[in-house]
């Protein structure tokens, strides 16, 4: 399929999610600018723009595009901040907050998709920082942080997340049991204080870590 059909679906795509309720206009224009097709198996290149998650490696998934456009929203981000996303898992998402102009640091738990990602994500001119680690503790050499994404489903919210915010900055953070997570945004007030508002029900992979299902 040629790079023409690709950007139709594209735009097809963001018209659907238009539809489902998405309406920032920076969040839509940062999904029909990144190739979700660079970021799956070529096997599945006919299925990149519908808005459904599909696998990647190591029994992980690269998120329903609706999911990505929402959390992304949620944050509220403008260009020029500092973001942390937990999970880089394709990249896509990373992509999608470098093409808003975001400063992007990202943490991989499994080192062949921190090695892959990296690699795709630079190949394709998205300069994010990533890391190979325990994302539930986050990246604290470079907080504090003006939003922070996690794209795996936790038990509880992770505290280091929220310590590593800006006052101000925001999380975005799916939380529940292994069926179903609410998507809860948590907005640092002061030194001790947190807003935190909820939104319908997602369903992630686990977030594995110390402050996450294997803590």
């Amino acid at each position: 399929m040629n790079e023409l059909k690709f950007k139709q679906r594209r735009k097809n795509l963001v018209s659907e999610l238009r539809e489902k309720g998405i309406s920032d206009d920076t969040v839509l224009n940062a999904i029909l600018g990144v190739p979700r097709h660079k970021f799956i198996d070529t096997a599945l290149g006919e299925r990149a723009y519908e808005d459904s998650a599909l696998p990647i490696e190591m029994g992980q998934t690269i998120s329903q595009p609706y999911t990505v456009a929402r959390q992304t929203e949620l944050l509220g981000i403008r260009s020029g901040e500092k973001v942390l996303e937990i999970g880089t898992g394709s990249g896509y998402q990373a992509a999608i907050l470098c093409e808003m102009g975001a400063d992007v640091y990202s943490v991989e738990r499994h080192p062949e998709l921190y090695e892959r990602s990296r690699e795709l994500l630079r190949a394709l001119g998205y300069r994010a920082r990533l890391k190979c680690g325990d994302g539930t503790l986050g990246w604290s050499a470079y907080a504090p942080y003006d939003a922070i994404v996690v794209t795996a489903g936790a038990p509880v919210v992770p505290h280091e997340l929220t310590r590593q915010l800006k006052i101000g900055g925001t999380l975005v953070v799916p939380v529940g049991d292994s069926d179903k997570q609410a998507m809860l945004r948590i907005t640092r007030i002061d030194e001790n204080r947190y807003e935190e508002d909820s939104f319908s029900d997602f369903k992630f992979v686990p977030l594995i870590g110390k402050q996450g299902w294997d803590g």
